[in-house]
């Protein structure tokens, strides 16, 4: 069977195929270029304003979906109408719900600065009337009014009491009144009492009546004075009026058009009305600049400098973050707050354009993702505190007028998520229902390849980084064929080809080069590799001075080489396994003693009982397995995982069976189904490169080489030492479709293949299988047969059939 050879091994990539010197020639290119069904989901989610229609952007982490989203709804973004200014304003029927105004584009700065500037005005407008002269002779001549009013009542009952010879005194008790003589001076008690009977009871009965007049009179003086107030609050009124009416109605006029604005100004002035006495009084209830105070509005969202609709990304998706918070100040030892401390959220700036989160982060904040859904279900937000929300608090607080909602919401994430979003929370799928998905690789093909080489240009020239030559170009996309494990594919990775573009770009800088050039890109990847491999050098170290035994020469009956991949972080790298298998006379079993020590997960342990019965259907056909067979990882520490071993237990195993020799020179991934048929693997290129290290580390690796699936060939990208080893016939990478074929090169055998009659070659290794385990079910059968009793039999025969069944569960 001929090895592959260096073209099917990697796939280079010509530098003639490109037409360009360097990449600063090359224009820009769309970076959602290849991910076709992901741009139509985009343009379809945003284009569609339905209720529900937001968008979840599915993606492996190392896609730069902030970038490719980020970019791609900016440009949308420029052509849709920028969304109104937000602001709230003082509630003067109730100040703990503050109303809120929707202002066109840059109104909220301007109104802003005229209600300051009206405040301001206000400020010397109103005191310089209140403290003019024409006020204060007005309220003089009021003042003056009204006691002449009061004097003229008392002065009526003073005449009338004159005309019958009494007098009207004044005391500091009040008012009296006394007779008076001829003279009209007061009557003295002993003169009142000389008079006759007649005279003193005329003069007590008309002291009588007065009195009551003046009782009268007196009672009348409150409501004067009620009066004179009355009439002094119509002026302040009028005086007041005089001092706001032309700025207030400057401003009544420039916002004629706005019913919001309108209506607060109108609240304004009957609130400066109703507060007067607050502009005039020394100590008043509600000082002035209490009252300045509640003209103003609190601009939490100003869209003056933004061009189209807004795009924003919170990057810390708390509660508050989404939907603002209400702050507080301490004042005289308690927490006060008012509308002009509501501070506004993502959802606030976004509104009329796009929010874009992190599904991660936005599910790892406490209440946010609920908050979310209660917000795009509502279609409004509403500005409150968790404990608001969830009813934990009843203390008194602001309840700002909800904001009406219009935006879309993206959602950028792992498929992960997505999948378990839709399984547990029916929610979902109601508000986001356009998934696009990013694709994970790109197909290389002499299309694309122009379109990769101007993507690779775009990353360069965004990063201000050198340009890259042809060479350099080339050797990107031959990494991004091994990041794809593909040679037909290219990654469409794009942060770990930034990253590779940076670090090449500063080994260019080091050589003092002008461009990027292939050397440097290969420089990049090798350090890369390098910086990664501490655990990787310990671990083949411990093989290379035998601590781990792997054996590299010579044949071995029941052990093969196998290949495993260990991934840490992002890096990953083949290690070999040495596999052992032991075979003897039994009842069908082959144990997996990784199972048997809960060190193999469900993959491997799914793959012996595969490989178990495949052996059954090679082998046994027609008659019971009699065979007790065992398989191990020899010094493996750690969990098992996967079938990609499967092949080489299968072969190890036969080995053991047939007592033929195993060649260890070479290694064997692959996996296997139950009928002998070998199966892709992952991590080829690690596996291959992982025996080839240790083989060089162990003297060399002349004759040595790898068993890989068939399908896997087009997913070779292998390293230069390892091509150059193949090129100079030193090592070899087979590729196997079939068991036989993996017997074939291991034992050095021809497998053989049934006749007519089901029989093998007699010189085949297929018949040596099969003369062993007939050899094992007589000797089984001679065990069984010592057993006397028809008890026994039967239990025989149901012990056969138990575990023959048993193997497959």
């Amino acid at each position: 069977m001929k090895p592959l050879n260096v073209d099917q091994v990697y796939r280079a990539c010509p530098e003639d195929a490109f037409d360009f010197e360097i990449t600063s020639e090359l224009e820009s290119l769309d970076m959602l270029s290849g991910h076709d069904r992901a741009r139509d989901a985009l343009d379809f989610g945003t284009a569609m304003r339905s209720e529900g229609f937001n968008l979840y952007v599915l993606g492996h982490p190392g896609h730069g979906k902030h970038q490719l989203v980020g970019r791609f709804l900016t440009e949308r973004s420029r052509d849709e109408p920028t969304p109104p200014d937000i602001a709230y304003r003082y509630n003067f029927d109730d100040s703990s719900q503050p109303l809120h105004l929707l202002l066109p584009t840059g109104m909220g700065r301007v109104l802003r600065a005229d209600l300051e500037q009206l405040a301001e005005e206000l400020r010397g407008a109103i005191p310089a009337v209140f403290e003019g002269d024409e006020y204060q002779n007005r309220v003089h001549e009021l003042k003056q009014a009204m006691g002449e009013r009061q004097r003229d009542v008392v002065e009526a009952i003073r005449r009338e009491a004159q005309e019958h010879d009494i007098l009207l005194l004044s005391t500091p008790n009040g008012f009296t009144f006394a007779p008076a003589t001829a003279d009209e001076k007061m009557m003295s008690p002993e003169q009142f009492e000389k008079l006759d009977q007649e005279d003193r009871e005329r003069i007590e009965g008309t002291v009588a009546v007065l009195q009551k007049k003046l009782t009268k009179a007196i009672r009348q003086m409150p409501r004067l004075a009620k009066q004179l107030r009355e009439q002094i609050n119509t002026l302040n009124e009028e005086m007041l009026q005089t001092a706001i009416d032309a700025p207030l109605a400057e401003l009544e006029e420039r916002y004629q058009d706005h019913d919001g604005i309108q209506k607060h100004l109108k609240a304004i002035r009957e609130a400066m009305v109703l507060h007067v006495d607050s502009f005039i009084d020394d100590d008043p209830g509600i000082p002035p600049e209490a009252i300045f105070s509640r003209f103003h509005i609190n601009l939490i969202v100003d869209n003056t400098g933004c061009e189209g609709a807004p795009v924003v990304y919170l990057d810390l998706p708390t509660h508050q973050h989404l939907v603002g918070r209400i702050e507080h100040h301490v004042h005289n030892g308690t927490l006060v707050t008012d509308f002009s401390l509501i501070r506004a959220g993502g959802l606030h700036r976004a509104n009329g354009g796009y929010l874009v989160l992190d599904v991660r982060a936005l599910l790892m904040q406490p209440g946010a993702w609920e908050t979310l859904k209660r917000v795009l279900r509502a279609g409004e937000i509403r500005t409150e505190s968790l404990e608001q929300a969830y009813g934990l608090i009843s203390t008194t607080t602001l309840e700002p007028e909800p904001i009406p909602l219009d935006l879309k919401v993206v959602l950028l994430g792992e498929r992960l998520f997505y999948y378990l979003l839709c399984e547990h929370d029916p929610q979902f799928l109601e508000l986001f229902k356009v998934q696009a998905d990013l694709e994970d690789d790109l197909d290389r093909n002499h299309g694309n390849q122009p379109l990769y080489a101007r993507m690779v240009a775009t990353l360069a020239r965004e990063s201000s980084l050198r340009p890259l030559d042809r060479s350099g170009v080339a050797a990107v996309i031959e990494r991004a064929s091994r990041l794809a494990d593909d040679q037909s594919k290219l990654t469409a990775r794009q942060r770990a080809l930034s990253d590779l573009l940076e670090e090449a770009d500063h080994w260019a800088d080091q050589a003092r080069a002008k461009v990027i050039s292939r050397q440097h890109v290969e420089k990049a990847v090798a350090q890369q590799l390098w910086r990664a491999s501490r655990i990787h050098e310990r671990s083949h170290d411990a093989i290379r001075r035998g601590i781990v035994a792997i054996q590299v020469e010579g044949q071995q009956v029941g052990q093969v080489n196998g290949l495993s991949v260990m991934s840490l972080g992002g890096y990953a790298f083949g290690q070999p396994a040495r596999i052992t298998a032991t075979a003897r006379p039994g009842a069908g079993q082959v144990v997996d003693i990784e199972r048997e020590a809960r060190l193999g997960g469900r993959l491997h342990s799914k793959a012996v009982m595969i490989l178990s019965r495949c052996l059954a259907h090679r082998y046994a056909p027609d008659t019971p397995l009699s065979l007790s067979a065992s398989l191990a990882f020899e010094q493996s520490y750690g969990g098992i995982e996967g079938d990609s071993a499967s092949v080489a237990e299968i072969c190890a195993l036969i080995s053991a069976i047939a007592r033929v020799g195993i060649e260890q020179r070479l290694a064997v991934t692959g996996s296997i189904d139950q009928h002998g048929r070998v199966q892709a693997v992952g991590g080829v290129n690690e596996k291959i490169e992982g025996f080839f290290d240790i083989c060089q580390a162990r003297g060399g690796v002349k004759g040595h080489g790898v068993l890989l699936p068939a399908t896997n060939v087009e997913h070779l990208m292998l390293k230069r030492e390892v091509r150059e080893a193949i090129a100079a016939g030193d090592f070899h990478v087979y590729a196997v479709e079939h068991l036989d074929e993996a017997l074939q090169l291991l034992t050095g055998m021809t497998p053989g293949e049934r006749d007519e009659e089901g029989h093998y070659p007699a010189d085949s290794i297929n018949a040596r299988v099969v003369e062993r385990l007939e050899a094992f079910h007589q000797a089984v059968k001679k065990a069984q047969g010592s057993d006397k009793g028809k008890g026994n039999d039967s239990r025989e025969t149901a012990n056969d059939g138990n575990e023959e069944s048993g193997n497959d569960d």
